[in-house]
């Protein structure tokens, strides 16, 4: 039962996509995740991994190898950035390009 539970959450050839909606940075648990295709999605308070430099250097979640980075426009607006204050690892999506993304592109979905 627990391996089949760490290949859902962790990956087993699988495309998931994770949700981060904090600026903490969930180290443990993101180096862990292993799938064919990982998207992170950086959505309300997740956004500032895009934006914020500490002492120059982006956020350690934006070195995840393998991982494709996505942030809502909407959330960035409204916590007053724009397209420009994000780090270029980073691709900027709308609601609806990022309801296409998880519809088409990614099998499974968690929350962190």
């Amino acid at each position: 039962m627990q391996s089949q539970i760490q290949k859902l959450l962790f990956g087993d050839g699988m495309k998931l996509g994770v949700f981060i909606s904090d600026f903490r940075v969930p180290g443990r648990t993101i180096d862990r995740l292993n799938a064919e295709k990982l998207g992170i999605f950086l959505v309300s308070n997740g956004i500032l991994h895009a934006v914020i430099k500490e002492n120059g250097k982006t956020s350690p979640l934006l070195e995840k190898g393998g991982a494709k980075f996505y942030v809502l426009s909407e959330d960035l607006q409204t916590r007053g950035f724009t397209d420009n204050d994000v780090d270029k690892k980073v691709n900027i999506v709308t609601y609806n390009g990022l309801v296409d993304l998880i519809m088409n592109e990614y099998e499974k979905l968690a929350w962190l």
